[in-house]
């Protein structure tokens, strides 16, 4: 067109990159791949480098009062180009849907693809089952934060400042974080938390509901995550806890004992007893450890058990006088007791789990074992 195009010889190029483009999605129908062929030939007539703005580009050499007639006819062209790439897309999208209602028909009958699914994790399972036994006895459930204070993790609990549960190489110390302190029923605020720590179990959040409620009676169940400088074939750092608590009127052993019969029927089987064993633990008093009997040979004894025929599942006990006084509950009218465990280890027995730190290493091939399980 020169360095001097005439506004005529604009039009007429705009006129025959329509003409151009027309043919080029004649042909690209017939492509093999009609709706990329299309494409291709929208980019290359209206494209920002495309034959269109390529003309347009010499609209700035001819003079100004033929522009409007040459930009008018380009506006056109455009349309005129965009509509036919338009209908060739549809009729690209129509022919290929027609070869494929014209080819061989489905088989209904064939197998579909079977999508994996997901399977509850053994200690989600066991964690709602304890849950749904304690509730079919009148128990609530509880929680607390795990980042807690030292008074509610130790001292309420009558752990002293030199028990060995407060050395360092057991407890994660917490900085530069406040845990909060409890709520009371009535609207007060129970003590200053103290020290931040990593909680140790989930005895704590037993101080805390019994601060909330404010009397007696009380009936919860404390399930959550514990965190101790653990790690071999049966602890790690992170694991779950589940602690249970009754406080009333004339609460005794007996009555302890009856609830861990209880428990132990619904959850092992009813052929399970239990035994218990003196103990010591700084919050209950007195205090047990519970033992079952062995979920591998029901008592016969068996290398699991070690030949006794019991299984260590649960430590137990009245609850310490101090501990009540510490919630401001009078130890002389009320009593109460507490047990707990770790869900985990139950996992392990109920589904014969050897190494504990399989149960957080999410391997898929160890999960999909339990499909069905809960």
């Amino acid at each position: 067109m020169g360095d001097s195009p005439s506004p005529d010889a604009l039009i007429e190029a705009l006129r025959a990159a329509e003409g151009a483009a027309r043919r080029d999605l004649d042909e690209a129908s017939r492509a093999e791949d009609p709706d990329a062929a299309v494409e291709q030939v929208r980019l290359k007539y209206l494209g920002k480098k495309g034959e269109v703005s390529r003309i347009l580009r010499s609209m700035g050499r001819i003079p100004q009062e033929a522009r409007p007639r040459v930009g008018q006819v380009a506006n056109a062209v455009r349309d005129q180009i965009a509509d036919a790439v338009a209908q060739a897309k549809t009729a690209a999208r129509r022919a290929r849907l027609e070869a494929e209602l014209s080819g061989p028909p489905l088989d209904m009958t064939l197998p579909g693809r079977r999508r994996p699914v997901g399977t509850r994790h053994p200690v989600s399972a066991v964690w709602d089952e304890l849950v749904e036994i304690m509730s079919r006895l009148g128990y609530a459930v509880a929680s607390g934060p795990e980042i807690e204070g030292d008074w509610y993790n130790f001292e309420a609990l009558g752990i002293a400042p030199e028990h060995p549960a407060r050395d360092e190489q057991d407890t994660f110390f917490v900085e530069g974080v406040e845990a909060p302190p409890a709520r009371r029923g009535a609207g007060g605020v129970g003590p200053a938390a103290g020290a931040p720590v990593l909680r140790t179990h989930t005895s704590p959040v037993q101080i805390r509901a019994m601060l909330w409620q404010g009397t007696p009676p009380i009936r919860i169940i404390c399930p959550g995550k514990v965190y101790r400088r653990d790690s071999d074939l049966t602890h790690t750092p992170m694991f779950h806890q589940v602690e249970v608590l009754c406080v009333d009127r004339g609460i005794t052993m007996a009555d302890l004992k009856g609830s861990l019969q209880v428990f132990a029927r619904a959850f092992f089987g009813t052929q399970t007893k239990i035994r218990l064993r003196p103990s010591y633990f700084p919050f209950t008093e007195p205090s047990a450890e519970v033992d079952v009997t062995c979920t591998i040979c029901g008592g016969e004894g068996c290398r699991t058990c070690g030949d006794t025929g019991w299984l260590e599942v649960l430590g137990a006990g009245v609850v310490d006088p101090v501990v009540l006084g510490n919630v401001g509950w009078d130890p002389e009218v009320y009593g109460g007791f507490a047990w707990g465990m770790g869900i985990d280890r139950l996992a392990m027995l109920k589904y014969r789990i050897g190494d504990l730190r399989t149960l957080f290493e999410n391997d898929v091939r160890f999960l999909s074992q339990f499909e069905g399980v809960g």
